[in-house]
């Protein structure tokens, strides 16, 4: 047996209790918590795993938080941040506890809506837009939700969720032209959502934050590869990769990253981690690539 494939078999066995956990606390949806996560306190389902994985990975979501608070440490301003997939607004809690700005957080699922108000409503810095952005002018989707975040499907059954286009997003919120900020976080819809709302707000080059899951990707329908040559002709030309858990792996110039993919695929064989978080900056944003840059020295 190899040395990766007999860690990742060790690893496994140390957290059954936690997946015996996740299944008792499955059964009680509704219950409401609040956890002091990650330096902030959140009210959250009892069954979200925030708090199991901030244990565990200590670094978890902190990358999205150091890159908010060094994009505007670099720039000496606020910072304009809109949130994709907000959940339950950890992380805009998270960043905003770390540097001054503002959120625009866009959720769809109603369960998760609640839980995002409950956080962030008291914060006069963060607006929430009830609805699911959408590139493709789909309006028959339903939330799908499994450990504490939510993905989106065609269904002629079941609660329809709100749907806009980038383009009438950046319009309803003027105040958030000058985005500094994108993160998104929709489980395989990123590389495909990601690029139409950084055109959306054109001519802004907004640094870029998402999670690059070829496996979530493929199941939404999405070639997962073809993100970096649509960015790459947008003007985006560096990319910091961490893994899953918030590990640093490397700074790359945007043209050699899909030469890096089998990197992405050992470690998913290895159980080493399951996808890259990636943060994305312009050619020509000189401050927000000093700030990836300072986060990777």
């Amino acid at each position: 047996m190899s040395q990766s494939r007999s860690q990742s078999i060790g690893r496994r066995a140390r957290l059954l209790p936690l997946y015996a956990s996740w299944a008792v606390r499955g059964l009680w949806p509704t219950r409401k918590v609040t956890r002091h996560v990650q330096g902030v306190d959140l009210v959250l389902p009892w069954s979200h795993r925030l708090p199991d994985y901030a244990k565990f990975s200590p670094d978890y979501g902190q990358n999205l938080v150091q890159l908010a608070a060094a994009i505007a440490r670099e720039d000496g301003a606020p910072l304009t941040m809109l949130d994709i997939g907000a959940n339950v607004g950890d992380s805009a809690v998270q960043v905003l506890h770390a540097a001054d700005g503002s959120v625009l957080c866009v959720e769809g699922d109603a369960y998760y809506l609640e839980f995002l108000h409950a956080n962030v409503d008291k914060d006069a810095r963060v607006v929430v837009e009830e609805s699911l952005v959408v590139t493709d002018g789909s309006d028959s989707l339903v939330a799908v939700r499994s450990g504490g975040t939510s993905r989106f499907e065609e269904s002629t059954s079941g609660a329809k969720v709100a749907t806009l286009s980038p383009e009438a997003l950046r319009a309803k919120y003027p105040a958030f032209d000058g985005l500094r900020l994108i993160k998104s976080d929709t489980d395989g819809y990123d590389v495909t959502l990601v690029p139409a709302v950084t055109r959306a707000w054109q001519p802004a080059t907004p640094v870029l934050f998402f999670e690059y899951d070829e496996r979530l990707s493929a199941k939404a329908g999405n070639d997962a590869a073809q993100v970096w040559p649509e960015l790459a002709g947008l003007g985006y030309a560096h990319v910091g990769i961490w893994d899953n858990a918030g590990e640093r792996i490397g700074l790359v110039p945007i043209a050699d990253v899909p030469g890096r993919l089998g990197e992405l695929a050992a470690g998913i064989e290895s159980g080493a981690f399951h996808y890259w978080d990636v943060a994305v900056t312009h050619a020509d944003d000189a401050t927000g690539t000093a700030a990836l840059r300072s986060l990777f020295a």
